[in-house]
């Protein structure tokens, strides 16, 4: 039976919810780019069954951010979803922040096994350093879901290095999100 993987491409098109903006770039485009990518090497492995919250580049979930948020939890819970999975960038006044870090609800969870697994994979993919798993029991994507959740914070959109690198190269990211999972499954 293959693992089912729910890809949250964070934010939408557009406000409600539209996500960080720099360097000219704005992370829902970022993001929805590596989402398609890290899909299709997903879907190219029958271990995995995958979904993504924005399949096309238009698709806007709910009128508000608190509406977006809930969107994505309940098509993943309703789904069945075995982990859910949401991808953003980073942001930062300091521009010299780099690298990649993940969210979790809890420290002992698969989900920050999963998250270990995909920084690891994601640094020796990108180059970027991995800053971590950090405990955040507040994030709604998180705490609402019903299966283990990770919040990806891919690099930072403030920092040119970093942003440039996901619009430049989103494959990097998806091969190195799915070296992870790939890694964490033994698949």
């Amino acid at each position: 039976m293959a693992i089912k993987l729910y890809i949250d491409q964070g934010h939408n098109p557009q406000n409600p919810n539209a996500g960080a903006e720099g360097n000219g770039l704005r992370e829902q485009d970022l993001v929805y780019a590596i989402g398609i990518e890290l899909a299709a090497l997903l879907e190219d492995d029958p271990a995995f069954e995958v979904r993504l919250s924005r399949p096309t580049e238009e698709t806007v979930l709910g009128s508000t951010n608190a509406q977006s948020l809930a969107a994505r939890v309940n098509d993943a819970n309703s789904w069945g979803a075995d982990f859910f999975i949401s991808l953003h960038a980073n942001a930062s006044t300091i521009t010299s922040a780099s690298g990649s870090e993940a969210f979790v609800y809890s420290v002992n969870s698969p989900a920050f096994m999963l998250s270990e697994k995909i920084l690891e994979g994601l640094s020796a993919s990108t180059g970027l350093a991995d800053r971590g798993v950090f405990v955040r029991p507040s994030l709604y994507v998180l705490r609402r879901t019903g299966m283990p959740a990770t919040l990806l914070e891919l690099g930072f959109i403030t920092n040119p290095g970093d942003a440039f690198l996901m619009r430049d190269e989103p494959e990097l990211f998806a091969q190195g999100i799915y070296n992870g999972i790939v890694s964490y499954f033994n698949v």
